[in-house]
Protein backbone atom coordinates (compact mmCIF):
# COMPACT_ATOMS: atom_id res chain seq x y z
CA UNK A 1 0.00 0.00 0.00
CA UNK A 2 1.04 3.57 -0.43
CA UNK A 3 2.24 5.50 2.55
CA UNK A 4 -0.40 7.21 4.68
CA UNK A 5 0.10 10.86 5.43
CA UNK A 6 -0.85 12.68 8.57
CA UNK A 7 -4.41 13.94 8.76
CA UNK A 8 -4.70 17.52 7.59
CA UNK A 9 -7.59 19.88 7.17
CA UNK A 10 -8.15 20.36 3.45
CA UNK A 11 -10.23 22.98 1.66
CA UNK A 12 -13.74 23.96 2.74
CA UNK A 13 -16.28 21.19 3.06
CA UNK A 14 -13.87 18.28 3.39
CA UNK A 15 -14.28 17.80 7.11
CA UNK A 16 -17.95 16.99 6.74
CA UNK A 17 -17.24 14.72 3.81
CA UNK A 18 -14.68 12.73 5.76
CA UNK A 19 -17.18 12.17 8.56
CA UNK A 20 -19.60 10.73 6.05
CA UNK A 21 -17.06 8.29 4.60
CA UNK A 22 -18.07 4.72 4.00
CA UNK A 23 -15.58 2.02 3.09
CA UNK A 24 -15.58 0.37 -0.29
CA UNK A 25 -13.20 -1.58 -2.47
CA UNK A 26 -9.47 -1.75 -1.85
CA UNK A 27 -6.56 0.51 -2.43
CA UNK A 28 -4.50 0.40 -5.57
CA UNK A 29 -1.80 -2.12 -6.18
CA UNK A 30 0.92 0.52 -6.24
CA UNK A 31 4.10 -0.21 -4.30
CA UNK A 32 6.71 1.81 -2.50
CA UNK A 33 6.33 4.90 -0.35
CA UNK A 34 5.55 7.59 -2.84
CA UNK A 35 8.06 6.92 -5.59
CA UNK A 36 8.76 4.36 -8.27
CA UNK A 37 5.71 2.96 -10.02
CA UNK A 38 3.30 4.04 -7.30
CA UNK A 39 0.19 5.43 -9.00
CA UNK A 40 -2.47 7.51 -7.34
CA UNK A 41 -5.15 9.92 -8.42
CA UNK A 42 -6.13 10.29 -12.08
CA UNK A 43 -8.75 12.67 -13.44
CA UNK A 44 -10.51 12.78 -16.79
CA UNK A 45 -11.61 16.30 -17.70
CA UNK A 46 -15.00 17.53 -18.79
CA UNK A 47 -15.67 19.53 -21.95
CA UNK A 48 -13.39 22.56 -22.11
CA UNK A 49 -10.48 20.73 -20.51
CA UNK A 50 -7.71 22.13 -18.39
CA UNK A 51 -7.31 25.88 -18.69
CA UNK A 52 -10.97 26.80 -18.33
CA UNK A 53 -10.08 28.85 -15.21
CA UNK A 54 -13.18 27.36 -13.63
CA UNK A 55 -14.60 23.84 -13.26
CA UNK A 56 -11.82 21.66 -14.68
CA UNK A 57 -9.03 23.76 -13.23
CA UNK A 58 -10.53 23.36 -9.75
CA UNK A 59 -10.33 19.58 -10.17
CA UNK A 60 -6.74 19.91 -11.36
CA UNK A 61 -5.89 21.91 -8.24
CA UNK A 62 -7.15 18.97 -6.16
CA UNK A 63 -4.97 16.59 -8.16
CA UNK A 64 -1.91 18.78 -7.66
CA UNK A 65 -2.60 18.96 -3.94
CA UNK A 66 -2.79 15.15 -3.73
CA UNK A 67 0.37 14.76 -5.80
CA UNK A 68 2.29 17.08 -3.48
CA UNK A 69 0.88 15.55 -0.30
CA UNK A 70 1.25 11.88 -1.17
CA UNK A 71 4.22 11.98 -3.53
CA UNK A 72 2.79 9.60 -6.10
CA UNK A 73 2.26 9.60 -9.85
CA UNK A 74 -0.90 11.23 -11.14
CA UNK A 75 -2.55 11.58 -14.52
CA UNK A 76 -4.96 14.03 -16.09
CA UNK A 77 -6.49 13.44 -19.51
CA UNK A 78 -8.22 15.86 -21.85
CA UNK A 79 -11.55 15.19 -23.59
CA UNK A 80 -11.90 15.21 -27.36
CA UNK A 81 -14.33 17.17 -29.49
CA UNK A 82 -17.58 15.35 -30.24
CA UNK A 83 -16.65 12.32 -28.19
CA UNK A 84 -19.11 9.56 -27.29
CA UNK A 85 -19.84 7.64 -24.10
CA UNK A 86 -17.71 4.87 -25.56
CA UNK A 87 -14.75 7.26 -25.77
CA UNK A 88 -15.20 8.20 -22.13
CA UNK A 89 -15.50 4.54 -21.16
CA UNK A 90 -12.25 3.77 -22.95
CA UNK A 91 -10.51 6.64 -21.16
CA UNK A 92 -11.63 5.53 -17.69
CA UNK A 93 -10.78 1.91 -18.51
CA UNK A 94 -7.27 2.87 -19.59
CA UNK A 95 -6.63 4.73 -16.33
CA UNK A 96 -7.93 1.86 -14.22
CA UNK A 97 -5.85 -0.67 -16.17
CA UNK A 98 -2.73 1.40 -15.59
CA UNK A 99 -3.29 1.12 -11.85
CA UNK A 100 -4.44 4.64 -10.99
CA UNK A 101 -6.60 4.80 -7.89
CA UNK A 102 -8.85 6.71 -7.48
CA UNK A 103 -10.05 7.56 -10.98
CA UNK A 104 -12.32 10.61 -11.20
CA UNK A 105 -14.56 11.71 -14.04
CA UNK A 106 -14.98 15.48 -13.89
CA UNK A 107 -18.53 16.25 -14.96
CA UNK A 108 -21.96 14.66 -15.24
CA UNK A 109 -21.22 13.50 -18.80
CA UNK A 110 -19.11 10.68 -17.35
CA UNK A 111 -22.15 9.06 -15.70
CA UNK A 112 -22.93 6.22 -18.17
CA UNK A 113 -19.26 5.43 -18.78
CA UNK A 114 -18.42 5.34 -15.09
CA UNK A 115 -21.29 3.02 -14.25
CA UNK A 116 -20.00 0.54 -16.83
CA UNK A 117 -16.30 0.78 -15.98
CA UNK A 118 -16.64 0.78 -12.17
CA UNK A 119 -18.44 -2.57 -12.31
CA UNK A 120 -15.49 -4.08 -14.19
CA UNK A 121 -12.86 -2.80 -11.77
CA UNK A 122 -14.25 -3.42 -8.26
CA UNK A 123 -10.85 -2.92 -6.59
CA UNK A 124 -10.47 0.60 -7.97
CA UNK A 125 -12.27 3.53 -6.38
CA UNK A 126 -14.00 5.83 -8.83
CA UNK A 127 -15.35 9.32 -8.31
CA UNK A 128 -17.66 11.49 -10.36
CA UNK A 129 -18.22 15.21 -9.97
CA UNK A 130 -21.72 16.65 -10.44
CA UNK A 131 -23.60 13.40 -10.91
CA UNK A 132 -24.80 10.40 -8.92
CA UNK A 133 -23.66 6.96 -10.04
CA UNK A 134 -24.63 3.92 -8.01
CA UNK A 135 -21.83 1.48 -7.22
CA UNK A 136 -20.04 0.04 -4.20
CA UNK A 137 -16.76 1.54 -5.40
CA UNK A 138 -18.09 4.89 -6.64
CA UNK A 139 -18.14 8.21 -4.77
CA UNK A 140 -20.56 10.75 -6.18
CA UNK A 141 -19.39 14.30 -5.39
CA UNK A 142 -22.27 16.74 -5.83
CA UNK A 143 -22.80 20.36 -4.87
CA UNK A 144 -25.58 22.76 -3.91
CA UNK A 145 -24.88 25.08 -6.85
CA UNK A 146 -28.27 26.68 -6.37
CA UNK A 147 -27.26 27.94 -2.91
CA UNK A 148 -24.04 29.61 -4.12
CA UNK A 149 -25.97 31.03 -7.07
CA UNK A 150 -28.60 32.47 -4.73
CA UNK A 151 -25.83 34.45 -3.03
CA UNK A 152 -24.59 35.56 -6.45
CA UNK A 153 -28.12 36.77 -7.19
CA UNK A 154 -28.21 38.77 -3.98
CA UNK A 155 -24.88 40.40 -4.88
CA UNK A 156 -26.08 41.15 -8.41
CA UNK A 157 -29.26 42.76 -7.11
CA UNK A 158 -27.24 45.03 -4.85
CA UNK A 159 -24.76 45.93 -7.59
CA UNK A 160 -27.08 46.70 -10.51
CA UNK A 161 -27.89 50.30 -11.33
CA UNK A 162 -30.04 49.60 -14.37
CA UNK A 163 -32.32 47.13 -12.54
CA UNK A 164 -31.46 44.55 -15.21
CA UNK A 165 -29.07 41.62 -14.76
CA UNK A 166 -28.16 38.63 -16.90
CA UNK A 167 -27.55 34.89 -16.64
CA UNK A 168 -25.68 32.86 -19.27
CA UNK A 169 -25.89 29.08 -19.00
CA UNK A 170 -23.57 26.94 -21.07
CA UNK A 171 -25.90 24.04 -21.89
CA UNK A 172 -29.62 23.62 -21.25
CA UNK A 173 -29.35 20.71 -18.79
CA UNK A 174 -30.69 20.10 -15.24
CA UNK A 175 -27.33 20.87 -13.60
CA UNK A 176 -27.21 24.38 -15.08
CA UNK A 177 -30.90 24.87 -14.29
CA UNK A 178 -29.83 24.79 -10.63
CA UNK A 179 -27.49 27.73 -11.18
CA UNK A 180 -30.19 29.69 -12.97
CA UNK A 181 -32.89 28.93 -10.41
CA UNK A 182 -30.79 29.97 -7.44
CA UNK A 183 -29.54 33.12 -9.13
CA UNK A 184 -32.97 34.30 -10.23
CA UNK A 185 -34.43 33.61 -6.79
CA UNK A 186 -31.62 35.50 -5.07
CA UNK A 187 -32.17 38.49 -7.32
CA UNK A 188 -35.96 38.53 -6.90
CA UNK A 189 -35.87 37.95 -3.14
CA UNK A 190 -33.58 40.97 -2.85
CA UNK A 191 -35.50 43.24 -5.24
CA UNK A 192 -38.59 41.94 -7.11
CA UNK A 193 -38.42 44.87 -9.51
CA UNK A 194 -35.14 43.75 -11.07
CA UNK A 195 -35.36 42.11 -14.49
CA UNK A 196 -33.33 38.93 -15.09
CA UNK A 197 -32.40 38.04 -18.67
CA UNK A 198 -31.51 34.34 -18.87
CA UNK A 199 -30.34 32.31 -21.84
CA UNK A 200 -28.47 29.14 -22.76
CA UNK A 201 -25.73 28.93 -25.35
CA UNK A 202 -26.60 25.45 -26.66
CA UNK A 203 -28.97 22.55 -26.07
CA UNK A 204 -26.17 19.94 -25.93
CA UNK A 205 -22.55 19.94 -24.80
CA UNK A 206 -21.50 18.65 -28.22
CA UNK A 207 -22.52 22.01 -29.67
CA UNK A 208 -19.86 23.77 -27.61
CA UNK A 209 -21.89 25.38 -24.87
CA UNK A 210 -19.17 24.76 -22.28
CA UNK A 211 -16.18 25.28 -24.56
CA UNK A 212 -16.82 28.33 -26.74
CA UNK A 213 -15.76 31.73 -25.35
CA UNK A 214 -17.01 33.34 -28.57
CA UNK A 215 -20.54 32.09 -27.89
CA UNK A 216 -20.35 33.37 -24.31
CA UNK A 217 -19.10 36.76 -25.45
CA UNK A 218 -21.88 37.14 -28.03
CA UNK A 219 -24.56 36.18 -25.48
CA UNK A 220 -23.24 38.65 -22.92
CA UNK A 221 -23.06 41.42 -25.50
CA UNK A 222 -26.70 40.80 -26.35
CA UNK A 223 -27.70 41.06 -22.71
CA UNK A 224 -25.63 44.20 -22.25
CA UNK A 225 -27.46 45.76 -25.20
CA UNK A 226 -30.66 45.11 -23.23
CA UNK A 227 -29.24 47.15 -20.32
CA UNK A 228 -27.89 44.31 -18.16
CA UNK A 229 -25.07 45.68 -16.02
CA UNK A 230 -24.30 42.48 -14.08
CA UNK A 231 -23.92 39.16 -15.92
CA UNK A 232 -23.45 35.75 -14.24
CA UNK A 233 -22.10 32.89 -16.33
CA UNK A 234 -22.37 29.17 -15.53
CA UNK A 235 -20.76 28.05 -18.76
CA UNK A 236 -17.31 26.57 -18.17
CA UNK A 237 -14.73 27.81 -20.65
CA UNK A 238 -17.45 29.81 -22.46
CA UNK A 239 -17.69 31.99 -19.36
CA UNK A 240 -14.37 33.59 -20.25
CA UNK A 241 -16.11 35.27 -23.19
CA UNK A 242 -18.82 36.57 -20.86
CA UNK A 243 -16.20 38.07 -18.57
CA UNK A 244 -14.37 39.63 -21.52
CA UNK A 245 -17.57 41.24 -22.78
CA UNK A 246 -18.39 42.58 -19.33
CA UNK A 247 -14.94 44.09 -18.96
CA UNK A 248 -15.15 45.74 -22.38
CA UNK A 249 -18.54 47.26 -21.51
CA UNK A 250 -17.33 48.26 -18.04
CA UNK A 251 -20.07 46.34 -16.24
CA UNK A 252 -19.88 43.59 -13.63
CA UNK A 253 -19.34 39.90 -14.33
CA UNK A 254 -19.86 37.14 -11.78
CA UNK A 255 -17.60 34.12 -12.09
CA UNK A 256 -18.32 30.49 -11.32
CA UNK A 257 -16.84 27.39 -9.63
CA UNK A 258 -13.35 28.86 -9.03
CA UNK A 259 -12.51 32.31 -7.71
CA UNK A 260 -12.08 33.79 -11.16
CA UNK A 261 -10.80 37.09 -9.82
CA UNK A 262 -7.62 35.20 -8.91
CA UNK A 263 -7.13 33.34 -12.20
CA UNK A 264 -3.99 34.49 -14.04
CA UNK A 265 -5.51 33.98 -17.48
CA UNK A 266 -8.27 36.42 -16.56
CA UNK A 267 -6.01 39.02 -14.95
CA UNK A 268 -6.76 41.58 -17.66
CA UNK A 269 -10.44 41.48 -16.73
CA UNK A 270 -10.31 40.89 -12.99
CA UNK A 271 -11.39 44.38 -11.99
CA UNK A 272 -14.74 43.62 -13.65
CA UNK A 273 -15.24 40.33 -11.79
CA UNK A 274 -17.38 41.38 -8.84
CA UNK A 275 -17.44 37.96 -7.19
CA UNK A 276 -17.63 34.24 -8.03
CA UNK A 277 -20.05 31.50 -6.98
CA UNK A 278 -17.70 28.86 -5.60
CA UNK A 279 -17.76 25.06 -5.57
CA UNK A 280 -15.06 23.30 -3.57
CA UNK A 281 -14.21 20.83 -6.32
CA UNK A 282 -10.57 20.99 -5.30
CA UNK A 283 -11.42 19.90 -1.76
CA UNK A 284 -13.76 17.13 -2.92
CA UNK A 285 -11.18 15.68 -5.31
CA UNK A 286 -8.48 15.78 -2.66
CA UNK A 287 -10.74 14.24 -0.03
CA UNK A 288 -11.46 11.24 -2.23
CA UNK A 289 -7.75 10.80 -2.95
CA UNK A 290 -6.97 10.99 0.76
CA UNK A 291 -9.64 8.45 1.65
CA UNK A 292 -8.00 5.95 -0.70
CA UNK A 293 -4.56 6.80 0.63
CA UNK A 294 -5.82 6.16 4.16
CA UNK A 295 -7.28 2.79 3.17
CA UNK A 296 -10.87 3.92 3.77
CA UNK A 297 -12.16 4.80 0.29
CA UNK A 298 -15.28 6.93 0.15
CA UNK A 299 -18.38 5.68 -1.60
CA UNK A 300 -21.98 6.79 -1.98
CA UNK A 301 -23.25 10.31 -2.46
CA UNK A 302 -21.59 13.28 -0.75
CA UNK A 303 -23.21 16.68 -1.01
CA UNK A 304 -21.26 19.91 -0.54
CA UNK A 305 -23.52 22.79 0.49
CA UNK A 306 -23.38 26.13 2.27
CA UNK A 307 -23.77 24.53 5.67
CA UNK A 308 -20.60 22.49 5.15
CA UNK A 309 -18.83 25.39 3.40
CA UNK A 310 -18.74 23.23 0.27
CA UNK A 311 -20.08 26.15 -1.79
CA UNK A 312 -19.94 29.87 -1.24
CA UNK A 313 -19.30 33.31 -2.66
CA UNK A 314 -15.89 34.94 -3.04
CA UNK A 315 -15.01 38.42 -1.83
CA UNK A 316 -11.50 38.67 -3.29
CA UNK A 317 -12.23 41.80 -5.32
CA UNK A 318 -11.90 44.77 -2.93
CA UNK A 319 -14.61 46.52 -4.94
CA UNK A 320 -17.14 43.98 -3.69
CA UNK A 321 -16.97 45.59 -0.25
CA UNK A 322 -17.72 48.97 -1.86
CA UNK A 323 -21.12 47.90 -3.23
CA UNK A 324 -23.64 49.39 -0.80
CA UNK A 325 -25.27 46.73 1.33
CA UNK A 326 -23.92 43.80 -0.68
CA UNK A 327 -21.75 42.16 1.98
CA UNK A 328 -24.42 42.44 4.66
CA UNK A 329 -27.16 41.13 2.37
CA UNK A 330 -25.05 38.15 1.31
CA UNK A 331 -24.21 37.27 4.92
CA UNK A 332 -27.87 37.51 5.90
CA UNK A 333 -28.90 35.31 2.98
CA UNK A 334 -26.22 32.75 3.80
CA UNK A 335 -27.42 32.55 7.40
CA UNK A 336 -30.99 32.07 6.22
CA UNK A 337 -30.04 29.23 3.87
CA UNK A 338 -27.96 27.51 6.54
CA UNK A 339 -30.69 27.73 9.22
CA UNK A 340 -33.36 26.64 6.77
CA UNK A 341 -35.45 29.82 6.78
CA UNK A 342 -34.59 30.31 3.08
CA UNK A 343 -35.37 27.40 0.77
CA UNK A 344 -33.53 27.71 -2.51
CA UNK A 345 -35.11 26.48 -5.73
CA UNK A 346 -33.41 23.91 -7.97
CA UNK A 347 -35.62 24.51 -11.02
Amino acid sequence: MRRTSRLIRVAVGVASLALAATACGGTSGGSGDGGGDDKGLAIAYDVGGKGDQSFNDAAYAGLEKAKKEFGYKTADIEPTDGETDADKEQRLTSLAKQGYNPVIGVGFAYGPAMKAVAAKYPDTTFGIVDSVVEGKNVASLVFAENEASYLAGVAAAKATKTKTVGFVGGVNVPLIHKFQAGYEQGVKDTDPKIKVISQYLTQTAEEGGFSSPDKGKAAAEGQIEKKADVVYAAAGLSGQGVIEAAAKAKIWAIGVDSDQYKQEALAAYKDSILTSALKDIEGAVFALAKSVEDGKPLSGTHTFDLKSDGVGLSDSNPKFAEVPGAKEAVEKAKAGIVDGSIKVDTE
